[in-house]
């Protein structure tokens, strides 16, 4: 034995490479045939030099990074002033920079142009992959542009900083600063999603009403993201029984701080990169936007859009997980044989690569619907309208969307984390930051619950709609027995009494979402794919909430499982 020879116990062998240097556009099929059937083909070179830079090592680090580094609170300087400033780490800021650049807070609205909203999206789902902490500004500037374009002497002022391409992270006053960032704050410690008990008032600094100047005294339990340079914030006023909405900028218009105090930054389960807080306002300076009293409709446009943007984050979890799932397994060896040729493997992987591909068309398809929603709101002068079914797929499917697709990735977040076995569990890699990150988008921007009531009041509001959604999916239905009877299954829910459907929303929105997600299989999948999709989600005689309730991995072994997870990662 040589005394100087190093001390060795064991040889390191059968650990899996980082998964990096691979471009997270091209070597998605689904995707990039849906950027083209959504209209978007124009945005394909730009979204395919994002892909390649967002799995660079350097980049993908930012991401780990950003949440081992949260934010964090200076309530006051040196001297004793009050500041409320946040620090965040370098790494944070570069993402900023990294979407902003793209244009995915304002691409639609800055570009219009037919498709821009599919090219945003997949621009989007992207940059999901990679962290999903830095989207939450992001998704509440992008989604404030359509609500503060009708206030055309306050947008006059906003719009060139709004569209601006370049992340500008200084602390100052507005008229200072090469681009800014929109939060919200809606929901008070009493309330949560049931907004109208909110107690937050606004009193008239002179005379009162639609872009007048008002004093805000009251608090919000969950204020994102307190640095933003303005939050759209809902509060009662004292002329109109009504909930008012209002543009609270984070300086006053004497370049003072405004009087918005952060109390606390929120400690959260994931999202740990952004901020979260709980403010006060003490004489806050606001303008209100939209009309007195209609504060609520005015905000709940701004919604529509952050909860098509937690369909994409949620689906590019799924994404995210996915394709770690199958680099592992390429590479990982147990019991003599690589695991992703071992057959229960092989079932486990495909069964995650039809969900992920299906909420990936799914996500695609309500794009097109507000692509069409964005174009009628254009022309309006020409007299053009939005069709019913793109109304149907915008205004009834999205809520749908959101509560199925964020539900399903908190399951499909934990078994593709199994599939990594021990190592998925240590935060040192990607997968327990997916895990941490999934529950999020269930219940921001409205719960499960909420979610599904909205479908059922978008349904009874706009029976039209409604029916034009179902018509169009009767013609696939017409080859596809078990899409048939789903669809069947579908309306008997719908025409049951009032109390029945309420208490059956759950079921009425998952029914919905399965129905259009087979329907888009159907159109953009491989046909053995769609039906693996439909077999396996929709089979007759098996309802939904039975069916899809089951773990991953039990697919039939009559579809061609390797064929499935070839498809889903070509790396």
């Amino acid at each position: 034995m040589n005394p100087l020879a190093p001390f060795a116990t064991h040889e390191v062998t059968n650990q899996v490479p980082p998964l990096e240097h691979y471009n997270l556009y091209t070597s998605d099929a689904a995707l990039t045939a849906a950027v083209e059937r959504e209209g978007a083909a124009w945005h394909a070179e730009a979204l395919s030099r994002d892909g390649a830079l967002l799995g660079t090592p350097d980049v993908l680090a930012l991401a780990a990074l950003a949440n081992r580094h949260e934010p964090e609170l200076s309530t006051y300087n040196p001297r004793g002033e009050r500041i409320d400033a946040l620090e965040f780490h370098p790494s944070w800021h570069e993402l900023l920079t990294l979407l902003r650049r793209e244009g995915l807070h304002a691409l639609p609205f800055e570009q219009p142009r037919p498709g821009a909203m599919a090219a945003r999206c997949a621009g989007y789902f992207l940059h999901a992959q990679l962290e999903s902490g830095s989207l939450c500004p992001l998704t509440m500037t992008f989604a404030s542009i359509p609500v503060l374009r009708r206030e055309l002497a306050l947008f006059a002022t906003l719009e060139d900083k709004l569209y601006a391409r370049e992340h500008d992270s200084r602390d100052v006053p507005l008229a200072q600063k090469r681009s800014m960032m929109i939060g919200m704050g809606m929901t008070e410690k009493q309330g949560g999603s049931d907004v109208r008990t909110n107690q937050t008032r606004a009193y008239a600094l002179d005379v009162g009403g639609r872009g007048a100047a008002y004093r805000l005294v009251g608090h919000k339990w969950f204020f994102s993201a307190p640095q933003c340079d303005a939050h759209l914030v809902l509060a009662r006023t004292d002329d109109a029984e009504g909930i008012s909405c209002f543009y609270v900028p984070r300086f006053a218009p004497d370049g003072t701080r405004n009087a918005v105090r952060v109390q606390r930054l929120k400690d959260k389960l994931g999202n740990r990169s952004n901020a979260s807080s709980e403010v006060e306002f003490a004489d806050a300076y606001g303008v209100m936007i939209g009309e007195e009293g209609r504060g609520v409709p005015t905000i709940i446009e701004m919604a529509n859009y952050t909860r098509l943007d937690c369909v994409i984050g949620s689906a590019a979890l799924m994404r995210a997980a996915l394709v770690q799932a199958i680099h592992h397994t390429r590479h990982r060896t147990a019991f003599g044989r690589l695991l992703v040729e071992q057959p229960l493997m092989r079932n486990v992987l495909a069964d995650l690569a039809l969900e992920s591909e299906a909420a990936t068309l799914l996500f695609m398809r309500l794009a097109r619907a507000f692509d069409a929603h964005l174009a009628a709101q254009a022309a309006q002068g020409d007299g053009a309208a939005e069709s019913d079914l793109e109304r149907a797929w915008r205004r009834i499917v999205t809520p749908a969307a959101k509560f199925w697709v964020c539900k399903r990735t908190l399951e499909f977040t934990g078994e593709a984390m199994e599939v990594w076995g021990g190592n998925g569990y240590v935060e040192e890699g990607p997968m327990a930051r997916f895990y941490r990150e999934a529950p999020v988008n269930s219940i921001w921007e409205g719960s499960g619950n909420v979610m599904c009531l909205d479908v059922l009041r978008g349904i009874e509001r706009d029976p039209q709609a409604a029916h034009a959604l179902l018509r169009e999916w009767r013609g696939e239905a017409r080859a596809h027995a078990a899409l048939g009877a789903a669809l069947d299954a579908l309306e008997a829910t719908l025409t049951a009494p009032a109390e029945v459907r309420e208490a059956n929303a759950r079921r009425l929105a998952q029914q919905l979402v399965l129905c259009a997600q087979a329907v888009l299989m159907l159109r953009g999948a491989p046909d053995a794919h769609a039906e693996a999709f439909i077999a396996t989600r929709l089979a007759p005689g098996m309802s939904g909430a039975q069916h899809c309730g089951r773990v991953y991995g039990t697919l039939p072994t009559s579809f061609d499982h390797a064929a499935i997870v070839a498809r889903a990662f070509a790396s």
